[in-house]
Order: C-alpha cells, then structure tokens, then sequence
C-alpha cells in the first residue's frame, strides 16, 4: 500500500469516527425527548452499525499483517 492510499484511509477512517460519534450525540439527544421517533432511532442506529463496519475494515487494511 503506498503512502498517498495509507494517507486516504486514515482521512476516511478519521471522519468516519467523527460521524460514528455524531450520530452517538444524536440518537442520545432524540432518546430525551418524549416521545421520541423509533423509526428515526432504528435508522440512525443502522446507519451507525454500517459506519462501525466500515471503520474496522479499514482498521484491518492499515494494519499490518504479522506472520506468527
């Protein structure tokens, strides 16, 4: 993998993390108020679950593999 492409993953996995929290901040403002949307919690949650899958497989693509 060369430098440019290591350079773009930890950008992308640097804002990925950022939106995973955003959207962390979000579903817990939504579940305060009363009555909260289910369906806009259960997408948000979703959308969540797709960022932390794409997170570990780019954490996966930066690190190393080690020949034990």
């Amino acid at each position: 993998m060369g430098t440019s492409d290591e350079a773009s993953l930890r950008e992308e996995l640097a804002r990925l993390r950022e939106e995973h929290r955003d959207l962390d901040s979000a579903i817990g403002a939504i579940e305060e108020t009363r009555p909260f949307e289910r369906l806009q919690i259960q997408r948000l949650k979703k959308r969540k679950l797709v960022i932390k899958d794409r997170i570990i497989f780019l954490e996966d693509q930066l690190t190393p593999d080690i020949i034990a």
